[in-house]
């Protein structure tokens, strides 16, 4: 698709593997083997004549000499040396050649499921099957399915070197996932290849200097339950009064945020000194605006003063710190969101934290437990 006029559109699994529509409405059928090392197409081939058998019905329900429609077998195989199958390689004979071989080498066959297409071409005339058989190429040798990640590689000379690999990943996961969607009736019916031109521009665009690719928007972890989760920054919420939902929001803040770091530190997207000079920031941040909003609290404060004083601090962090990114154009929230919640997991000590005694409770907790 990607080597398609940006025009046209794919069908999956409509009127064979796959169909292919131009801009003018003509339409090329392709059939798709993956054979196994060494396979080799004859003349009595099943894969070429049941796909013989598809193209034939097409054509006559689409006009017969006045369809559009042309038909392409590709195959991992190669055509075998002296088989008729040569004349429809390349600019192959004509498509006399081409009718007289075919009859003559389906003629010898004693197979059913041959015969059954031999049954389908019997009613077209001498004038249509040399029309039918014109229209078909069949392209051998084709890359195998383990080529295809050094194809598309070639298709991505804009993205640095270092990084095709994770964006090939992320384009393939795309790809596969509109493929389920059309082939269940989620999408579609049919796959622009504008929409692929555009999600390549997209996803090469995360991988730009001051940008990063987000992978958990929308994720959520396996299990979430709040009552049993005893990480330091949920004991942390728990200590500001947050309801069980704002907790749940922010533990999927901190698994989204943790899995994207992860998946950027393992593609090499990101540098471990990268991620600590951007703690470092959101860190000093946290403590100016501590000093302001926890400014008159003392000892003697009450409790219910230092909630509040901790809530407007946490409702900083998640709702006024849009601009400080990891990167210029990074600013999906969970990631700053997030980063925050695994500042105020970390052990032994949490780097911030709400509660302005917070420190003071976890240093009785381990002095007790000491």
């Amino acid at each position: 698709m990607l080597d398609l006029p940006e025009d046209g559109e794919v069908y999956i699994e409509r009127n064979d593997d796959v169909e292919f529509v131009a801009v003018d409405g003509s339409i090329t059928l392709g059939s798709l083997k993956h054979k196994a090392d060494g396979d080799r197409l004859s003349d009595l081939s099943v894969d070429f004549w049941k796909s013989v058998r598809v193209w034939v019905a097409h054509y006559k329900s689409s006009g017969r000499v006045g369809s559009t429609a042309r038909f392409i077998l590709y195959s991992t195989a190669t055509v075998s040396a002296g088989s008729f199958l040569e004349l429809f390689v390349g600019a192959g004979g004509s498509s006399e050649q081409r009718a007289t071989h075919a009859a003559a080498a389906i003629s010898t066959s004693t197979s059913k499921e041959i015969a059954k297409v031999k049954a389908d071409l019997d009613d077209l005339s001498a004038v249509e099957a040399q029309d039918f058989y014109a229209r078909i190429t069949i392209s051998p040798n084709v890359p195998r399915i383990d080529d295809v990640p050094g194809l598309i590689d070639q298709r991505l000379r804009t993205t640095r070197k270092e990084d095709r690999a994770a964006l090939f990943n992320r384009l393939e996961g795309w790809w596969t996932d509109l493929v389920i969607r059309v082939l269940t009736g989620k999408a579609g019916p049919s796959i622009k290849v504008q929409d692929v031109t555009d999600k390549l521009v997209a996803l090469s665009d995360q991988f730009k200097a001051d940008n990063l690719p987000i992978d958990f928007r929308g994720k959520h972890p396996d299990e979430l339950d709040v009552s049993k989760d005893d990480r330091m920054f949920v004991a942390q919420l728990r200590a500001l009064k947050l309801s069980e939902e704002r907790i749940q929001h922010a533990i999927i803040d901190y698994y989204r945020a943790y899995e994207q770091r992860s998946l950027w530190a393992r593609e090499r997207l990101v540098i471990t000194s990268e991620l600590e000079q951007y703690e470092d920031l959101l860190a000093e941040e946290w403590e100016r605006h501590k000093a302001i909003l926890c400014e008159k609290i003392t000892d003697s404060s009450h409790e219910d003063a230092c909630v509040e004083a901790g809530n407007a601090l946490y409702l900083w962090a998640l709702n006024n710190t849009s601009h400080l990114r990891i990167r210029e154009r990074v600013t999906e929230p969970y990631v700053v969101r997030g980063a925050f919640q695994m500042l105020a997991n970390d052990r032994p000590a949490p780097r911030v934290h709400w509660h302005p005694r917070f420190l003071d409770r976890l240093a009785k907790i381990l002095e007790t437990a000491a």
